[in-house]
């Protein structure tokens, strides 16, 4: 059974029409793209809804979900920047833990 995705460019191009029109050209390096990625994803929730009070983001935080593609950008971020797994963490809001699992299982 094949599962099929959200529309992702056209949800965020049209919550951008209805929320910030003018800021539509800043977006567009996403919406061009072929394929979001949940890294992508995330980028464009904080750039449009970037004043959230913490209990939305601590909301958000606990209900992502990421993809293979993302998982091996976030790495691949982490050694090309030479950071440690608290930097990483930090820099994108995910557990040392999760982190570590990560690199265990994508680094064999």
């Amino acid at each position: 059974m094949m599962r099929n995705s959200p529309n992702y460019k056209k949800i965020y191009h049209d919550i951008i029409l209805k929320i910030c029109p003018e800021r539509e050209t800043e977006f567009n390096f996403f919406l061009e793209k072929e394929n979001l990625f949940s890294w992508d994803i995330v980028r464009l929730d904080n750039l449009i809804f970037h004043s959230k009070d913490s209990d939305s983001i601590i909301f958000d935080q606990r209900h992502r979900s990421y993809d293979d593609e993302t998982i091996i950008y976030i790495i691949n971020y982490q050694e090309e920047n030479k950071l440690n797994n608290s930097l990483t963490s930090k820099y994108f809001r995910i557990s040392k833990n999760t982190l570590t699992k990560w690199k265990k299982r994508y680094k064999s």
